[in-house]
């Protein structure tokens, strides 16, 4: 039988597409690495997982597990491999508040695991744009990161358990429910950031915490970055760690944004700066939460009071709080268009980067010194998770010109390996970063991953080509 047979047979013939039923999972969000699979396998439990690898191993076709194909990093690239999506492995198996766990499907989409712990009066922590579309089971193979990984950590820190199904089609079972637990290696940690290329995530025990009470959320302009930095260590001083977001706008962002949504207000009348942030602090507690006799929120009264003595320092220049949900969710889509605005404008040279939090400055000025050297007319863009020290440092230059686009990045790279940062942050490496991989990463840790890969899929059928260099 062919494998397309053999799939069927398995799945239903409906579950295993082809032709022009593929047209949706040829590209990812970014439409820069088309696909060409054979076919698309969309099993609906474990145990179908794990008959349909084993029925590719049979047929020694490579398998790309996709999930909501909203990567930036080429990481469900594949030219005759079979896709195998997880969109129909989407049940919310539980939801234990007492324990504060959810035990989700791989292909449960990110916001409607936010909707499951809000009516649970809880929240799952992991924030980004793409959460209307991103799954669980991509989160966790990406690391994902996002705008609240300064309090509660990346995808890797919000998992207990997983469920994973093999290249041979046995299944790894890891669902623990522990806190503490020290019985041999942490398996689980293997496959999270592995975009794949070891086994199927199928399932995962997730932490959820307590919903937040309030918000005291603000936009402000800082006199330089490192003084941001002073205004981040005094907010988490002042509210014992309730800081959630602090992300980092241009000045360069800020005109890019009006040039490309003139619908959107930008802040402070118009009035452009070179330092914005936005500021968000969440508290549980009601003695923070609960409006005093002349309707004021604490947690707002410590913002403005903190914010108001910067001002007085002059490290903070200018800054708007929002008084309302309505205000706050309007500061937030101003730095959620990130994505929109920065692709919009091609050719492009994107930057995924982490640094330490106090080097941020340091990179931002050397790179912008050696940028003129290889183009001089070249814009840039620099948007951060500030609180967590991941730059999207973005270069628009004048030519799309592969070889430019090397160099750039080699520039990047040279500042943050000296400066102690990486890389990669949070979207993965895929395809667009196995160049970096290789001309940066340790090169005992490439062989320990190689090890790792043979001895888990030695066939190399499990999403083959990607992260790891030749």
């Amino acid at each position: 039988m062919t494998l397309i047979a053999d799939l069927a047979a398995a799945l239903g013939p409906s579950h295993v597409l082809t032709d022009d039923d593929l047209a949706k999972y040829r590209h990812e969000w970014t439409q820069h690495y088309p696909s060409n699979p054979c076919a698309v396998a969309r099993p609906a439990t474990t145990a179908e997982v794990a008959e349909t690898l084993r029925i590719a191993a049979r047929h020694g076709v490579p398998v790309v597990p996709v999930s909501g194909l909203t990567g930036l990093v080429g990481g469900a690239y594949t030219d005759g491999g079979l896709m195998l999506s997880v969109e129909r492995l989407n049940r919310i198996r539980e939801l234990r508040p007492d324990a504060r766990i959810a035990i989700v499907e791989a292909g449960v989409v990110l916001e409607r695991l936010h909707e499951a712990a809000e009516a649970a009066d809880l929240y799952f922590p992991l924030w980004f744009g793409a959460r209307g579309s991103a799954m669980i089971g991509g989160v966790l193979s990406t690391n994902a990161g996002g705008s609240n990984v300064l309090r509660y950590g990346s995808t890797r820190s919000l998992c207990l358990g997983l469920e994973v199904v093999l290249a041979d089609g046995r299944v790894l079972n890891l669902m623990s429910e522990l806190h503490k637990d020290n019985s041999g290696y942490d398996l689980k940690q293997l496959f999270i950031g592995a975009e794949g290329t070891l086994g199927v995530i199928t399932a995962a025990v997730m932490k959820l915490v307590p919903r937040p009470r309030a918000y005291a959320t603000a936009t402000l302009a800082a006199r330089s970055l490192p003084d941001a930095l002073v205004l981040l260590n005094r907010l988490r001083e002042a509210t014992g760690g309730l800081v959630e977001a602090f992300e980092y706008m241009s000045h360069s962002y800020m005109t890019r944004l009006s040039e490309a949504r003139p619908d959107v207000a930008l802040p402070f009348g118009g009035t452009r700066h070179e330092t914005n942030i936005l500021v968000e602090i969440a508290a549980t507690a009601p003695r923070d939460a609960l409006p005093d006799d002349a309707g004021e929120v604490p947690l707002t009264g410590l913002l403005q009071e903190t914010l108001a003595t910067l001002m007085e320092e002059g490290a903070v220049l200018d800054a708007e709080i929002a008084q309302t949900e309505a205000q706050r969710r309007a500061m937030w889509h101003r730095r959620e268009l990130a994505a929109e605005i920065t692709v919009a404008r091609q050719p492009t040279i994107d930057t995924d980067i982490c640094l330490p939090l106090d080097k941020v400055a340091v990179f931002l000025d050397r790179i912008h010194a050696r940028l003129p050297g290889y183009d001089a007319g070249a814009d840039t863009l620099s948007i951060a998770h500030l609180g967590d020290g991941n730059i999207h440092f973005t270069v628009f230059p004048t030519r799309d010109d592969p070889a430019l686009s090397d160099a750039v990045i080699g520039a990047v790279e040279d500042e943050v390996q000296a400066l102690g940062g990486s890389f990669s942050a949070e979207h993965g490496v895929g395809l667009s970063k196995k160049a970096s991989m290789k001309r940066r990463k340790d090169a005992v840790a490439l062989d320990v991953m190689r090890a790792v890969k043979a001895a888990l899929d030695p066939d190399n059928r499990m999403n083959p080509g990607k992260i790891i260099p030749e």
